[in-house]
């Protein structure tokens, strides 16, 4: 376990190198599951991923209520019509084409044939329902890397999700039909009522799992706690459903399998739209998936074999092909039943590529089912299932990229200069200009309003936009900016906010707030925001706490002041905060590092990039402000 810990911190580093390389974090952790696993260095043997399970349990798990809080019903009732042709157009052509062909290539794979024709039939239906199947996990993990959002993203989960429930459904069928074929067992329609009793046990658990994960939110805890508590509610089902499941098993006729992945869907389903703790249920799957899913991925790259790709691969590469086909036949029909754009037509077919745990735990039971011919069924599968998930994570990060639902941070060119661009033209932007140019600024601000309109004073740099598309803010070079302040209507405002952090990962942006309706969107971009109702309120109960600090902090103490310096200067990196040679008259605040606030001592070292704030003489810092760049 603990050596599986230190295997997927590195793999959360080394997935950043994948990122500056345009791929999702996904591959890297893949990546790097695959070259710790067995067939490379053997870091996590065998033996070792059987007895790591319970961390793919917790994690498809945590996945599950992750996809359940992405229905949110009042959002997805002017895409239903899109989710519903899609669903259906996805199912049919992936499951008709792909059994199709498995059929007619049957004398071509080696296991299929000697059999007889009802035997191929039975292959070539499970081999469809095995296509059908999508991996939730991925497609969560792509879109929280992403925070993308819009209407393709919101179809994508939406299909997915009700995807893998109708596939969970049409398996045990064509499961029951594949023994009448092979084995000769007697079609029983009552197998058929039990398993729609299982689903309907399913979705009550799931209601109740919903009641349970509402008490925890609404505990009087940290956020952490909160986390472990939802993760293990989430593990709880899992343990309970294989409990019943093999207590069944050995104690009665026919064992009862519920289906933990339903069980929490509709577990987060309830949470999600029924219940008050919508908000802070989002924050701490938001803020707990990367951990989970650097673990899940990792183990899930250790798990692919490898050598079985290698064995099987040329069948495996046409079944792959068949199954894309199959795939973007079903965007098309889909897409234009439902009126969607051209756009999404063309790429509907590429974020249901990626397969994992759903196909996995079909094709397993596949295998004990029909032991004489399961194992090298599996086997296909598999390796069919590593080229899906090497294949599909790209191609879905490109797509929601083409239609514009890709609202990642972008990177920042950092330069050495302190750059601003106020937005709005008023005598508050004129004077915040002139203060941030006394304090060496370069500022510019960036007006609406016809040129001419106003007489522009003397020493400011005024550009004029005609609108506030991504072609004017290049205009006015946005991208070089460190900073931006805006001071337009709160709505125009999160435009600019939303297009600073996708496309510059502008790292600071200050908004000037309006209506409070809309400080959670523009917390979740990390703007920071200023009320003017509360600002007064704020800064007079601050001088009376603190009154030399605030005094400070505002610039109105004679000769000093505090100011953010980024760490460009490579000899400086490394080394520690105790021995930095400081100016007696500067002490140092806080440091910034990679987005968050560090806690720091004498022997903290610094990094290249990381943001420091000092305060001191305006004579000191301008020595540390050239120290710190060059």
């Amino acid at each position: 376990m603990l050596g599986f810990v230190i295997i997927t911190v590195a793999s959360s580093r080394i997935a950043l190198i994948f990122k500056k390389i345009k791929l999702p974090f996904i591959t890297g952790f893949l990546f790097t599951g695959i070259i710790c696993g067995a067939y490379f260095l053997g870091l996590i043997p065998e033996a070792s991923r059987v007895k790591l399970n319970f961390i793919n349990e917790m994690a498809l798990a945590f996945i599950a209520f992750a996809a359940g809080s992405e229905l949110y019903l009042r959002e997805l009732r002017s895409r239903f019509n899109s989710i519903k042709w899609n669903t259906i157009g996805q199912l049919t052509s992936t499951f008709v084409i792909g059994s199709v062909a498995v059929f007619f290539m049957a004398d071509y794979i080696p296991f299929m044939s000697g059999m007889n024709t009802e035997s191929k039939i039975a292959v070539s239906m499970l081999s469809g329902i095995i296509f059908v199947a999508r991996s939730p996990a991925s497609a969560i993990a792509i879109i929280n890397e992403l925070r993308a959002k819009g209407p393709f993203t919101q179809t994508v989960m939406g299909v997915t999700v009700l995807k893998d429930f109708i596939v969970i459904v049409l398996f045990a069928v064509c499961l029951s039909l594949a023994k009448t074929m092979t084995v000769g067992e007697d079609f029983n329609i009552l197998s058929i009522v039990f398993l729609i009793g299982e689903i309907l046990v399913s979705l009550l658990i799931g209601r109740l799992l919903g009641y349970f994960l509402k008490l925890a939110l609404s505990l009087k805890i940290k956020g952490r706690t909160k986390s472990i508590i939802i993760i293990l509610l989430g593990y709880s089902i899992y343990e309970m459903s294989s409990f019943i499941h093999h207590f069944t098993e050995v104690n009665f006729i026919r064992e009862i399998a519920l289906e933990p992945l339903l069980i929490c869907i509709v577990g987060s389903l309830y949470v999600t739209n029924y219940t008050k703790f919508r908000p802070e249920f989002l924050r701490i799957l938001s803020e707990t998936g990367p951990m989970v899913y650097a673990a899940f991925f990792t183990l899930t790259g250790a798990s692919l074999s490898i050598d079985t790709l290698l064995d099987v691969w040329p069948v495996a590469l046409v079944l792959f092909a068949v199954r894309l086909a199959s795939l973007v036949g079903g965007s098309y029909f889909g897409g234009m039943m439902a009126g969607d754009p051209m756009r999404f037509c063309h790429l509907g077919w590429m974020p249901y590529i990626t397969q994992a745990g759903v196909a996995l735990g079909l094709s397993t039971v596949i295998a004990n089912e029909f032991p004489e011919w399961g194992g090298d069924f599996y086997t296909v599968v598999i390796a069919i299932i590593v080229i899906n998930q090497v294949v599909g994570p790209p191609l879905f990060k490109w797509a929601l990229g083409k239609v514009g639902e890709d609202r990642s941070k972008g990177d920042f060119g950092a330069d050495g200069s302190r750059d601003a661009i106020i937005y709005g033209y008023e005598s508050q932007s004129v004077a915040l200009a002139n203060q941030l140019m006394s304090k060496g600024w370069s500022v510019i601000i960036a007006s609406r309003q016809k040129k001419g309109s106003f007489e522009e004073p003397e020493g400011l740099d005024i550009r004029y936009i005609k609108d506030l598309s991504l072609e004017s803010l290049n205009s006015i070079d946005a991208d070089k900016a460190e900073a931006i302040v805006c001071m337009l209507s709160d709505k125009k405002n999160f435009e600019i906010c939303e297009l600073s952090f996708h496309h510059f990962g502008t790292p600071d942006m200050i908004v000037r707030l309006t209506d409070r309706y809309y400080t959670d969107r523009f917390l979740e971009l990390g703007v920071k925001v200023v009320d003017p109702s509360m600002a007064i309120v704020n800064l007079l109960d601050h001088f009376v706490r603190s009154p030399q600090a605030t005094s400070l902090l505002l610039g109105m103490e004679t000769g000093q002041d505090t100011r953010d310096l980024e760490l460009l200067n490579k000899d400086l990196h490394g080394i520690a905060l105790r021995n930095l040679r400081l100016p007696p008259d500067v002490i140092i605040l806080s440091i910034k590092r990679s987005g968050h606030m560090i806690i720091s001592h004498g022997y903290t070292r610094l990094r290249s990039g990381d943001v420091v704030t000092f305060v001191g003489s305006n004579e000191s810092l301008e020595q540390l402000s050239s120290k710190f760049s060059h």
